[in-house]
């Protein structure tokens, strides 16, 4: 049979195979648009999880409210908030031996703690009647410098001199009380022979104003705000502390070392000889392995949000961080340090 290019047969015929065509290609494209929509979906949960933790929780223990311990861990909060969108704010305390009682009991999954503190802990030594066991550390942080403050007055110019004085020595069970009994116990001196007041840094700072004490143990990193705010209108004054004596007592308690606040840090003319001790950052055992490890990479990729918060973090580095510490390393913190080492 015969079919002119206008037969209507021929046409029905060309129609129905374009149509057929026509349903295949959109079969394809539809289906092509599902697995491009279903690689994409599962980028997204995989981000998703990336960017969030394993606990609900990252509450950080830090110190008095004008200490840097508190300073710097708004700042890193605040981070943690903003990178994993958790639950992530600070704890004011009366620092070390609170932080980590809280830690033991659960109440907070990280802490700021100096390291005699967090290793009579550990041992269930001193404050601790056990030890303690469900804590980690993510990184040795920076120093904290014994800063003995006294009036030009008082004529308080050595360790010594503060025998049968009226002090301050932090809050009680604070890290700063601590290094405060540990270091008149070196100088063969216990509480007996001072007159002891329990107060944190800004009332120490007040009572020194006042008049109503001799001398303050102001332990911390540099500078101390309650320092600086003190220096404006009062005649400050340093006690140093012999560098031979702080190397004697660190014999027996080894995390005790010899440093100098530098020259200018409160208007002192000349560097001051004192006692340092590190801090540092601790979290419960509990916190999975990858909790540990975004929480290390958010702190240290944080660095200059810390430093901006308070210069005492300037002392913080990836390359000291696990120097002296004190505490097991979490995994995840080993595992992020692993990876920093292998690049």
């Amino acid at each position: 049979m015969k079919f002119s290019h206008k037969s209507p047969l021929l046409l029905a015929m060309i129609a129905a195979s374009l149509a057929v065509t026509a349903c295949s290609n959109s079969t394809n494209d539809t289906t092509k648009t599902n697995d491009a929509a279903a690689t994409t979906d599962s980028d997204t949960t995989a981000a998703a999880a990336d960017n969030k933790l394993d606990t609900k929780f990252a509450t950080l223990a830090t110190g008095g409210a004008s200490g840097p311990y508190n300073i710097i861990g708004t700042s890193l909060t605040e981070a943690y908030n903003q990178t994993y969108g958790v639950n992530s704010k600070t704890q004011t305390t009366g620092a070390s031996v609170e932080n980590m009682n809280l830690l033991n009991q659960e109440k907070v999954e990280l802490a700021f703690v100096m390291s005699d503190v967090l290793s009579d802990a550990i041992k269930g030594e001193n404050n601790f009647s056990t030890p303690i066991t469900n804590v980690q550390q993510i990184a040795t942080l920076y120093p904290n410098y014994v800063q003995i403050v006294t009036s030009k007055k008082t004529g308080i110019t050595k360790f010594e001199d503060l025998k049968g004085k009226r002090i301050a020595v932090g809050a009680q069970n604070s890290g700063v009380e601590v290094n405060a009994r540990n270091l008149l116990k070196g100088f063969g001196m216990t509480y007996d022979d001072v007159k002891v007041d329990y107060l944190g840094y800004a009332e120490a700072a007040d009572a020194l104003k006042s008049g109503k004490i001799d001398a303050a143990f102001l332990t911390s990193g540099l500078p101390n705000s309650s320092l600086m705010e003190l220096e404006q209108g009062f005649d400050l004054q340093l006690v140093g502390i012999d560098p031979a004596k702080v190397a004697e007592i660190a014999k027996d308690q080894a995390y005790f070392v010899a440093m100098d606040i530098p020259a200018g840090t409160y208007g002192n003319e000349a560097a001051i000889p004192t006692a340092a001790i590190m801090n540092a950052f601790v979290v419960r055992s509990d916190l999975s392995e990858a909790d540990g490890y975004k929480l290390t990479k958010t702190f240290f990729e944080s660095q200059d949000k810390l430093k901006t918060a308070h210069q005492a973090a300037a002392g913080i580095s990836l390359e000291t961080a696990q120097q002296g510490m004190v505490a097991p390393v979490h995994p995840g913190a080993k595992k992020y340090y692993d990876e920093q080492a292998a690049k």
